[in-house]
């Protein structure tokens, strides 16, 4: 009896061994893809933003090339397969089947080449779902890790969300929230070795918060108007997920790809073309913005503006993915909430003179959206707080992050993630 209670207790150790090791694999490769798309990503996406803004013919011709490109890479290297993002990831966790290696260079490239020609969208689902197919992949090379195939694919997705936004706790969150949804001790060894990799990494390397922002502080006459953006950011949320679906159902009935990209990249230059705040995944207009919301007076044409890219930008992402560019919602929710955030901010202050500090408004509007769009309030909480290396506004996100999702649940309870087409009203 003692006997094979030692063997059952060295056979434990050696598996656990292994995990460890195979964890610290997973979190250094998912964290060098992370960083590297992101690098690579914001380094082309300057070159080609910055001549589209010197000579707006590109604005016809990059998001035309950009789809075409793409198309040709799956139609001839990736075997005809669309990706379907994280619904992927979905499918391999709750099924017996596994994630193809060739998804990590597809994922990669496609995010890629969607982003820097223009697409309206980000590299984080991409980043999602190349790092989780590195972790289903090592999953597969040992019988021993049979059992441990979704806690290997969280640990692959936790590095990689900490790649990109520099909070080990949002990428243990963002695997626990959306993909696993359940604690298990492989879960917690195997995810806190992955994202303190990455995390190290990202220190090496000397990696600054995506967004310098100064905060001071917040005043508890702000609640209501918080309460308010917490409302609004559920409603625009559900607008974002209620595009994508829609517009993914439309293009679906269209048989012939060439109209897809024909039609996508008609909406897509037409629109950057008005508004070339939504040209690839927009950070470079919510950095404009955060360094000017206190001095930027609202004017009618401002407002208006600001209101026709909250209008426009589920319709323009929505359009990207529908016409076969890679990506998914984080970086959309992002963008519409700085912008929902500063709108609001503004019009209380011209109109209504109480004195709200319009950046404040921006990180939680950020936050609430996010977490709206995605039913995921810690991991927003956590990575906007990550991409902004400041903790001052966190019980303030904690409250409009709540808010946020369950106003978006009470009027449409899925997400892009959680459809499926008979859902589709």
């Amino acid at each position: 009896m003692n006997k094979t209670a030692k063997i059952k207790k060295n056979h434990q150790f050696i598996v656990f061994q292994k995990l460890v090791i195979v964890s610290i694999l997973i979190g250094f490769l998912s964290a060098f893809l992370g960083i590297s798309l992101k690098k690579i990503t914001e380094y082309y996406e300057e070159i080609f933003f910055h001549e589209v803004s010197v000579n707006p013919i590109y604005y016809v011709i990059f998001p035309a090339f950009g789809l075409s490109v793409i198309y040709f890479l799956r139609q001839y290297l990736f075997k005809k397969k669309e990706n379907k993002g994280i619904k992927e990831v979905f499918e391999s966790t709750k099924t017996k089947k596994n994630l193809p290696s060739y998804k990590i260079p597809s994922h990669f490239i496609n995010g890629l080449l969607t982003v820097i020609f223009g697409g309206s969208t980000g590299i984080e689902v991409s980043t999602v779902v190349a790092t989780a197919t590195i972790g289903s992949v090592a999953h597969e090379k040992e019988n021993v890790f049979r059992k441990y195939k979704t806690e290997l694919i969280c640990a692959g997705v936790a590095a990689g969300v900490t790649a990109l936004f520099s909070s080990p706790i949002a990428g243990i969150l963002f695997a626990l929230e959306v993909i696993s949804r359940k604690v298990t001790r492989a879960f917690i060894i195997s995810n806190v070795i992955a994202v303190s990799i990455a995390f190290g990494l990202l220190s090496i390397l000397k990696e600054e918060p995506l967004f310098a922002v100064s905060i001071t502080t917040w005043h508890l006459k702000a609640i209501p108007y918080f309460i308010l953006l917490g409302i609004l950011a559920g409603m625009n949320s559900v607008y974002l997920t209620r595009c994508v679906l829609f517009f993914k159902s439309q293009f679906g009935k269209i048989d012939t790809h060439y109209y897809k990209i024909l039609i996508g990249s008609v909406v897509l230059s037409v629109s950057l073309f008005i508004f070339p705040q939504l040209y690839g995944e927009g950070y470079h207009a919510i950095k404009a913005i955060f360094s000017n919301s206190s001095q930027i007076p609202l004017t009618v044409t401002l407002a208006l503006t600001f209101i026709g890219i909250l209008i426009l930008k589920p319709i323009v992402t929505s359009i990207t993915l529908a016409s076969g560019g890679d990506g998914g919602v984080f970086a959309p929710s992002l963008f519409i909430g700085a912008f929902l955030g500063l709108l609001l901010a503004s019009i209380l202050n011209t109109f209504f003179h109480v004195n709200v500090i319009p950046v404040n408004f921006m990180i939680i509007g950020m936050a609430a959206v996010l977490s709206a769009s995605i039913h995921a309030p810690f991991t927003a909480i956590f990575l906007v707080c990550g991409l902004t290396n400041d903790y001052t506004l966190f019980l303030p996100i904690l409250v409009v992050c709540l808010i946020s999702k369950y106003t978006a649940k009470m009027i449409y309870p899925h997400t892009v993630y959680t459809y499926s087409p008979s859902l589709i009203k």
